[in-house]
């Protein structure tokens, strides 16, 4: 059961089901990126059910194997997940399943830090408040699709100070002092404007969506979808919850799909993107209308 989106040539898919039997019906290597944040363990029990700490890999790896099929092999799967503290430590579920991935045939290629920056605050006897979550970046060869120049930033300010005047080694190579075997260039980046970025992203967690217990914020989504894909690639989130993957592909010229086991989400996804594809369709119009009034 879905219902599609579709502005010009461009797709959206919500389909309400569990994700391991939805992907069936697709071929193998539809995909360029599959992105989503499935149920953490044992979390959001009243929406999800959860699923206990000791049982998600057994529960997981099955699912990856669709995501693995269906994905091209110069596509790329990033998973947003959190292990949980359970009896005073981290659980290693987490750990756990990137070790199982990686024996599914899985490359575990990078680990990207989402850091929120306004996590909610609050006090533990034995740890502080969880400011992070995991990224992390699976594929299935060691060549895959990366637009690095996509998601690159602006240098900042300390180019103007620190390029105004360069010394003798700044305009070579110098090797560090202690060793490490690691040098720097600093007149490399005289006349640049943006540079790469890290593999922190720093992001606030607000959301437009205030009707799903676990819904992060649109510019996660957006980042990996502009550094992997292409306009009309295909993006696939196998748990869309509230839709912000699908909104985020769709205003950036992605095809998707989205899934979700839960029928009020599915159904809250298709409006989402419903609600997106009139803003893009009024935006369009405006921009036609400027164009056009601005000819005569």
């Amino acid at each position: 059961m879905y219902k599609r989106s579709q502005m010009a040539a461009l797709k959206t898919d919500i389909f309400h089901g569990d994700c391991l039997d939805v992907l069936k019906k697709f071929p193998d290597g539809k995909f360029d990126l599959v992105f989503t944040s499935p149920p953490y363990a044992d979390r959001r029990k009243h929406t999800y059910g959860g699923v206990k700490p000791e049982e998600y890999v057994e529960w997981f790896l099955p699912r990856a194997a669709e995501f693995r099929r269906v994905l091209k092999s110069s596509g790329s799967f990033v998973l947003n997940i959190k292990e949980k503290v359970e009896d005073g430590e981290r659980h290693t579920f987490v750990l756990e399943l990137i070790l199982a991935l990686r024996k599914q045939g899985w490359l575990w290629t990078e680990e990207y830090i989402w850091h929120k920056k306004n996590c909610h605050p609050g006090k533990w006897p034995n740890r502080f408040r969880d400011a992070w979550e995991r990224c992390l970046h699976f594929t299935r060869e060691k060549h895959f699709k990366m637009n690095q120049e996509a998601v690159m930033v602006p240098m900042g300010d300390w180019k103007e100070k620190r390029l105004r005047s360069l010394g003798t080694n700044d305009i070579v190579r110098f090797q560090s002092r202690v060793g490490s075997g690691f040098g720097k260039n600093i007149a490399n980046w005289k006349d640049r404007e943006r540079a790469y970025p890290s593999n922190v992203l720093h992001l606030a967690t607000e959301c437009g969506n205030k009707d799903h217990s676990a819904a992060f914020p649109k510019s996660l989504p957006e980042w990996f979808i502009k550094l992997f894909t292409d306009a009309g690639d295909w993006v696939l989130d196998p748990f869309v919850g509230s839709g912000t993957t699908c909104v985020a592909a769709q205003e950036l010229g992605r095809n998707s799909i989205g899934i979700d086991i839960k029928r009020e989400f599915s159904e809250l996804a298709e409006n989402e993107v419903e609600s997106a594809t009139m803003a893009l369709m009024e935006r369009a119009t405006k921009t036609n209308g400027y164009h056009k009034k601005n000819k005569r």
